[in-house]
């Protein structure tokens, strides 16, 4: 449920999207997180899902380089247009540099 990352600091790509379509879409996304598990770099994902169709994914990454690659991944890419034409009424990606990070667990 939570990803296991790294003391910082690592970066942080923030993906907060609203889903209109479902078609092909949970296919979709268990292959980006199959094929991004296998990048350099990759240091884990947290996501979640309103009933309203707000979502909001937290993939960590080592670095920007990682980071880059993964966004021209040609695969991702694919994945990427149909976010645009079949998935996604509206999304926003932020990029962040986790520079401290605690937890609690009870």
């Amino acid at each position: 449920m939570f990803a296991n990352t790294p003391e910082p600091p690592y970066y942080a790509v923030i993906f907060t999207s609203h889903k209109s379509g479902h078609e092909g879409y949970d296919e979709t996304s268990e292959r980006m997180l199959e094929l991004a598990r296998t990048r350099d770099g990759f240091l884990g994902i947290e996501s979640a899902r309103g009933d309203d169709g707000v979502g909001i994914t937290v993939s960590y990454w080592r670095d920007l380089d990682s980071i880059a690659r993964w966004k021209a991944d040609g695969e991702h890419r694919t994945a990427q247009q149909r976010g645009r034409t079949e998935w996604y009424s509206r999304y926003v990606t932020r990029v962040c540099k986790v520079e401290r990070a605690y937890e609690f667990s009870a």
